[in-house]
């Protein structure tokens, strides 16, 4: 098979790999969809993102689709031929983490795209069969492989308890901004403020589900007509995030989503004073039903987001994509083609 592998800092090749065969418990998917998300991007651009490190060639990519290809022994839950979209964390099951349910929180989590583990900008991914959850044929192969995305989205409106009437602000419009907009609404949010420096996609954030958008370059969140109760910052900006924080109504929740710097300035008086909760992110932790359920019952469109596709050969070009167009939201590589 074919598969697109980063070799060091902006060094992106395709190779010929042997195809890789299911163990017991697993399924070999054959990939037909591809998100580029921030963090290839990041390892494209400087091969590591904080502890992680590409230390040896690392095939990105860990939004997925495809179908199954082929079962490993003892799986009977799936079918070859079955669409499926791809979690692409694999945690050990059997630590306290994931004995309480948190299994995003496994300290041994495999991960597709983190180094070491290899991820699907590859013709073929094998992957633990519980993690490749079955998709009806209303969703598309591409909104199948954002259903990775939207679930952060999902992870992070659950963590801030965003309900019927809940006043949400969203800082930042890329992918996960955008998403976390429909799944507030779907949620129950009456109010979703989105604040954003880019023109198109705080028009983007209007026509998903946002009742205001505020451009951060000429107005402040702080000066809303009425305070939100949840934040779900998506910008990693510490600047952003400051003024958001301040911008939130007493007793309201603050969700830190985006990643930035390693360190961020807190609003310490405004958080003690409004009593504010404060609590970051990581990945999420079954969302995936709930996430299909959305997309399937055309509550949540994921394939507005997609504004271009690549070919494998063309990776690189879809990792830098964002920095040649302004108006660039999603890109998603096809492996098959």
């Amino acid at each position: 098979m074919r598969a697109s592998v980063l070799r060091g800092p902006g060094d992106v090749v395709v190779e010929e790999r042997a195809v890789p065969r299911p163990g017991p418990g697993e399924v070999a998917v054959r990939v037909a969809s591809v998100g580029v998300c921030g963090s290839d991007t990041h390892y494209y651009d400087h091969g590591r993102i904080g502890r992680f490190v590409v230390e040896s060639p690392l095939v990105l990519g860990h939004e997925a689709a495809g179908e199954v290809a082929a079962l490993g022994p003892g799986v009977s839950s799936l079918a070859v031929g079955q669409r499926v979209s791809v979690e692409p964390g694999v945690p050990d099951l059997t630590c306290p983490q994931c004995l309480a349910g948190r299994y995003n929180l496994c300290p041994d989590m495999r991960f597709f795209a983190t180094p070491p583990i290899d991820g699907a900008f590859a013709e073929y991914v094998v992957v633990h069969a519980a993690f490749a959850h079955p998709v009806p044929e209303t969703i598309s192969d591409d909104a199948a492989a954002l259903l990775e995305p939207l679930s952060v989205g999902i992870w992070a409106c659950r963590r801030g308890r965003v309900g019927a009437g809940s006043r949400v602000l969203v800082t930042g419009a890329g992918p996960i901004g955008l998403v976390s907009v429909q799944v507030a609404r779907a949620f129950g949010a009456t109010e979703i403020v989105v604040s954003d420096v880019n023109p198109a996609r705080l028009a983007l954030a209007r026509d998903l589900g946002a009742t205001e958008v505020v451009d951060a370059r000429t107005a402040r969140v702080t000066d809303l007509p009425r305070p939100p109760e949840v934040l779900l910052e998506c910008s990693g900006h510490p600047a952003a995030t400051a003024e958001a924080i301040r911008a939130l109504d007493r007793a309201g929740r603050a969700v830190l989503v985006g990643m930035g710097g390693d360190e961020l300035p807190l609003p310490l008086s405004v958080v003690q004073e409004r009593e504010l909760e404060v609590t970051g992110t990581f990945r999420y932790a079954n969302t995936w039903p709930t996430a299909i359920a959305l997309v399937g019952a055309g509550r949540i469109d994921l394939d507005r987001l997609v504004t271009g596709t690549y070919r494998l050969d063309q990776a690189e070009d879809a990792l830098t994509a964002g920095r040649r167009d302004p108006r660039s939201v999603k890109v998603v590589v096809h492996p098959q083609t």
